[in-house]
């Protein structure tokens, strides 16, 4: 069984572009967008979602609307349901603070967007197959 991916996205390209990427990797079929930060817990902590339900990857950007990326960050690290999922904080931001405050708030991983589609591609393809082919996942917490 293929597992989600929780894409946590606002801008409208560089969601485009992951679509495509995951495609060409065989990862789009279980793709699931978040635009914003509300939607993103909207989905996770507000519909019960079953083991089977949960993604197996969250690809998590900084800089969203209503709710910034850090914030949700921290608040999936408080639910006993969600503290678990593999986070990937995938932004175009350099700035020190925004890494650091992204592993002292538990994320798993900090990726630089790159701007280059065929660089963007290939490494969509790489973070898809470390977190949900090679790696492995303590037990569902729900």
């Amino acid at each position: 069984m293929a597992q989600k991916i929780l894409l946590v996205e606002d801008n409208p390209d560089d969601e485009a572009l992951a679509l495509r990427a995951l495609k060409k990797g065989g990862f789009a079929s279980d793709l699931v967008v978040a635009r914003d930060g509300v939607e993103a817990l909207d989905y996770l902590l507000d519909q019960n979602l079953s083991r089977d339900e949960m993604p197996g990857l969250i690809l998590l950007d900084i800089n969203l609307p209503k709710l910034n990326g850090l914030e949700v960050l921290k608040r999936l690290r408080k639910n006993a349901m969600t503290r678990r999922l593999p986070v990937v904080m995938l932004s175009s931001s350099k700035d020190a603070q925004d890494i650091s405050s992204s592993y002292d708030y538990g994320c798993n991983s900090y990726i630089r967007k790159p701007v280059d589609f065929r660089k963007f591609s290939d490494f969509i393809v790489q973070v898809e197959r470390y977190w949900l082919c090679l790696n492995e996942v303590p037990p569902y917490a729900g």
